[in-house]
């Protein structure tokens, strides 16, 4: 299916992805998990979560495999691979490709948000994420985006306000400070917001979000910089903003997204909320006050 495993799409904390073909020509990705993964537990959590959905936006599981040591996972062929390759602005020379424009970018956050709306209230029991991330995301041809790589989720009933989680998980720089730290509030689905507002922040930006020795204090955590230009009333200082249209997705974008990320979880708007606010018109958006950088340094 692999032809011996020739063309590797990417590696993540788990393990490695190849292209595969099936005997019909269908293309798909294989995903190998490393044999490092204990009990396989990841494993498990990963064809549990995400063989309950189906959704436009949730990365669709062909089969599996489990033998032995050797566990691997089909999915769906991505053609445009992983969304981190598209917008840090490091990578557009590398990578030989420009900005996606302003209306690619917002449509992939709304269907960001959809999907996470979708595994939040759609199924039948509450689908926690804990690992929304740009590299978690992956585009189809179309730029369509989908949630991927299931291997922290929890599935906890939906009536369930908040769950118990031993143990930090997530990645640094997205996780939630209620994950990290119980002192901010219980752990719940409004952790998954939070994760979401961190990866629409460095889609905006353009760059990671807490760039460690920078020369300005106010150049380390990109979420303080542009909640600063947007009480100051200031141009947004972003890139190829070339119209009010591209203006008003930016502003929209950026507003929802330091919703999403302030600190205390009761203050976060729900998936379905941020829906709404996406969909909706910019000039009933308030501004969020100032976020913390409350995430643990990278």
């Amino acid at each position: 299916m692999t032809n011996s495993f020739k063309e590797k799409l990417g590696q993540g904390g788990y393990g490695s992805v190849y292209k595969g073909n099936l005997p019909n020509g269908r293309l798909v990705a294989v995903k190998i998990l490393s044999k490092l993964s204990g009990d396989g537990e990841e494993f498990i959590n990963e064809v549990n979560s995400i063989s309950r959905t189906s959704h436009v936006n949730i990365v669709h599981l062909l089969g599996f495999c489990f033998h032995k040591t050797r566990r691997a996972l089909v999915y769906e062929f991505m053609a445009n691979g992983s969304l981190e390759k598209f917008i840090y602005e490091e990578n557009y020379r590398k990578l030989s490709h420009c900005h996606l424009g302003w209306d690619t970018l917002y449509q992939i956050s709304l269907g960001i948000a959809q999907g996470l709306e979708y595994l939040h209230r759609g199924c039948n029991s509450r689908i926690l994420h804990f690992d929304i991330k740009p590299h978690n995301i992956l585009l189809d041809e179309n730029y369509r985006p989908k949630i991927s790589d299931f291997g922290l989720a929890k599935i906890c009933h939906q009536d369930e306000s908040t769950i118990s989680l031993f143990g930090a998980r997530g990645t640094v720089g997205f996780i939630a400070p209620e994950v990290f730290c119980r002192n901010f509030g219980g752990i719940s689905h409004k952790s998954d917001v939070y994760s979401f507002g961190m990866t629409v922040l460095e889609m905006v930006g353009g760059r990671k979000n807490i760039v460690e020795g920078a020369n300005r204090t106010s150049e380390v955590y990109f979420p303080h910089w542009i909640h600063k230009r947007l009480e100051l009333q200031e141009e947004l200082g972003l890139q190829n903003i070339l119209n009010e249209g591209d203006n008003e997705k930016a502003r929209k974008m950026i507003i929802v997204s330091l919703w999403c990320i302030q600190t205390n979880p009761s203050n976060r708007p729900t998936m379905s909320e941020v829906v709404d606010k996406l969909r909706g018109g910019v000039a009933c958006l308030q501004v969020p006050p100032k976020p913390y950088l409350s995430s643990p340094s990278r």
